[in-house]
């Protein structure tokens, strides 16, 4: 996905596609919201609002082990997710798809049981400079429990993965690649199917952390011939608290569990010992976001009504349009300039703060983040604490980005 020219206008309606989220007719210190925090969390349509107050009011029970209607409607409900999730990242099987709390959750039970149960002292694992914490932490702990190399993929200048490193990284003790799809701190797209099959080549699994590609383009899990793919609900207009691990699963099948409860089991005795659950079950263990779970399969619906190619051409259009607006401001700095790059704009302003820009501008009703955007290393590399962001989502207008870039030019004409 490459930044459209201004002039190729996607046929997105986003005045209707608005109507769809009430928080937007809200007003924030007196001012119309302008919500640019997406690679945070999206807003919600009222659909998915409606699905999770319909769950409460009408068949809130346990799953999978009652027999009473209710439980049968819950369960039939929560297996329709599975499915729904299957189709969006076209997975091959819905045994595929395991249910967790986010994208965090997800990555740490790659890393506790197929991690445990492969790794060895001395092997390596590829982690870019590119990643969020939760794409990096889970892997530092289980290094230093056993003894495990990790190697850092460089990126360059315009905050793009440098290919040629990558490739010279790997060595007889990689053993996995650890990478996100799209960087929710400057918005680089990566290669992650070149770069999954150049670690297959050497011998080697690829974990991809799709929370910022889920909500923005067509993911093929099959396609990328990812080994494990990640993302959450809340980035995809659902609810917070939910999200899905897809991996392949003749893996699946031989990780062991990591966590034990309800669920998760076949039989269970003192004498005998434990069997478990086949595969996704064996990794949910005790009882899920229920409610969560099956509002994330309407919004997986509210994204298919519109097209997630469409939503995506859209953030393009905002995207292009912001950069040449933002461009033309004096002293300000794009960080994060890839040509493959999704509706993230991360930025500095000299001899401001990013958190002043943040507070003031809140108070002209504008919301972006402000600060490391749990991506550490990216931002030491860049030589910066912290940068402002603005992202880009389904709902907002051409409009909207006119009027933050007025804003930040009065913010910044503030704390100068």
């Amino acid at each position: 996905m490459t930044v459209m020219s201004a002039l190729s206008e996607p046929t997105l309606d986003v005045i209707q596609v608005r109507r769809d989220f009430p928080i937007l007719e809200r007003q924030v210190h007196g001012k119309p919201l302008i919500y640019l925090d997406n690679a945070a969390t999206s807003q919600t349509p009222r659909q998915v609002i409606e699905t999770l107050d319909h769950y409460y009011r009408h068949y809130n029970a346990n799953i999978h082990r009652g027999l009473h209607t209710l439980a049968d409607e819950a369960t039939a409900a929560f297996e329709q997710t599975r499915d729904k999730a299957r189709d969006f990242i076209n997975a091959a099987d819905r045994r595929e798809i395991i249910f967790t709390s986010g994208t965090t959750e997800a990555i740490n039970l790659v890393a506790n049981s197929w991690g445990r149960a492969n790794l060895k002292p001395k092997d390596e694992i590829l982690i870019s400079q590119l990643e969020h914490h939760s794409n990096i932490v889970p892997w530092q702990l289980l290094a230093a429990q056993l003894e495990l190399v990790i190697r850092v993929i460089p990126v360059d200048e315009q905050g793009a993965l440098d290919m040629v490193a990558y490739r010279e990284l790997f060595s007889e003790r990689t053993r996995l690649v650890a990478v996100n799809h799209v960087s929710n701190a400057f918005g680089t797209i990566n290669p992650v199917r070149e770069m999954a099959t150049i670690a297959h080549q050497q011998g080697a699994l690829i974990v991809v952390d799709g929370a910022q590609a889920a909500p923005h383009e067509p993911v093929d899990v099959q396609h990328i011939d990812a080994d494990f793919y990640a993302f959450s609900g809340h980035k995809v207009y659902g609810p917070t608290g939910v999200g899905v691990l897809y991996g392949k699963a003749e893996l699946l099948e031989a990780m062991p569990p990591w966590q034990g409860g309800g669920e998760m089991i076949r039989t269970v005795s003192f004498d005998a010992g434990t069997t478990y659950a086949d595969i996704p079950h064996k990794f949910e263990a005790g009882t899920p976001s229920i409610a969560e779970v099956i509002a994330m399969g309407r919004a997986f619906d509210w994204v298919n009504d519109i097209g997630i190619a469409m939503i995506g051409s859209w953030e393009q259009h905002l995207l292009a349009h912001a950069t040449r607006k933002m461009t033309a401001i004096e002293g300000m700095r794009i960080l994060g300039t890839a040509p493959h790059k999704a509706g993230v704009i991360s930025f500095v302003v000299e001899g401001a703060h990013a958190q002043d820009i943040g507070l003031l501008i809140d108070q002209l009703g504008v919301a972006v983040r402000t600060g490391n955007h749990c991506a550490q290393p990216l931002l030491q590399r860049f030589g910066v604490e912290a940068t402002c962001r603005a992202s880009f989502a389904a709902y907002n207008t051409l409009e909207e980005i006119d009027l933050f870039v007025e804003s930040l030019e009065r913010v910044i004409g503030m704390v100068r």
